[in-house]
């Protein structure tokens, strides 16, 4: 019964650290890698092998040393607006057109005269395209909140919505409207703030 009992715990290790190697995000990457590791740690004393588990608890002191970096570090964000008609814009959006699609089914680049768009800078590389259009004066719609893989973190989103605000403020809006049809995307409105006015209808208050 130990025996069966340890083999699941080995089990459970590899899992974790196979999923970790999916993650896109650093962070979650780190995060994952870290538990899978503690665990082949403690399965390797477990069963006797010392050297699988010194391994692992190595691997678990970097895993938290580069957590601790990134949770530290200090990020400057910025914006640069761009032309609607920029090349690298449009390639861009050509580029990350699949993904965009997973979460924004339909999504077409159209932009007009009220149109609010921007890239999202992080120590000057990009992170994020931002694209909304003013709706009755006042409301800012959102059209595209896109964050590259490596950068989903929620720092982009805390950037624009709250760092950004007295910008919008200052535009003229009062109100933020976001709209889709994705949980994820949900959950990360509502994580900033936002609330769900009807059915895939978020909205947050400036």
């Amino acid at each position: 019964m130990e025996i069966v009992f340890l083999q699941w715990i080995g089990y459970v290790a590899s899992i974790i650290i196979v999923l970790s190697m999916m993650m896109s995000s650093i962070i979650k990457f780190r995060w994952i890698n870290l538990v899978g590791a503690l665990l082949f740690s403690v399965y390797g004393f477990m069963i006797g092998a010392i050297p699988v588990g010194v391994l692992n608890g190595i691997i678990v002191l970097v895993d938290i040393y580069y957590l601790a970096i990134v949770y530290s570090k200090k990020e400057k964000f910025e914006i640069l607006e761009i032309n609607a008609s920029s090349q690298y814009l449009i390639r861009f959006l050509k580029f990350h057109n699949k993904r965009i699609q997973t979460y924004c089914p339909g999504f077409s680049y159209q932009p007009d005269e009220n149109t609010v768009s921007f890239f999202i800078l992080r120590n000057m590389s990009v992170a994020g395209f931002f694209l909304a259009h003013r709706d009755n004066q006042t409301e800012l719609h959102v059209e595209l909140d896109y964050v590259l893989p490596e950068y989903k973190d929620f720092k982009n989103g805390k950037y624009v919505y709250f760092q950004l605000k007295q910008k919008f403020i200052d535009a003229g809006f009062t109100t933020i409207v976001a709209e889709g049809n994705n949980l994820k995307y949900f959950n990360y409105l509502k994580k900033l703030g936002f609330r769900e006015l009807k059915t895939g209808v978020f909205t947050k208050d400036l």
